[in-house]
């Protein structure tokens, strides 16, 4: 479930940016460590927020589900 956040975090800024995930200009794992996202997400128990800089660009996570991208829900990684 928790490499579903990685991939929907980097279609969250593919989609604010109007590109295919795979013609990113960016390395998202260059930013961040996605693995430590994934450990993060599986505090299931807990409420937490994490914010992230990119060049022109901030991406906050929510426990919710929410993926915002400059302050634009975007995606929800949590499914229903």
């Amino acid at each position: 479930m928790y490499e579903v956040l990685t991939s929907t975090i980097i279609g969250s800024i593919a989609e604010h940016k109007s590109v295919d995930p795979s013609d990113l200009d960016i390395v998202v794992a260059d930013y961040i460590d996605l693995a430590a996202v994934e450990k993060l997400a599986s505090h299931d128990n807990s409420t937490w927020s994490l914010q992230f800089e990119l060049p022109n660009n901030t991406v906050t996570v929510h426990s919710d589900g929410r993926i915002l991208v400059d302050d634009q829900v975007r995606q929800n990684w949590i499914s229903d």
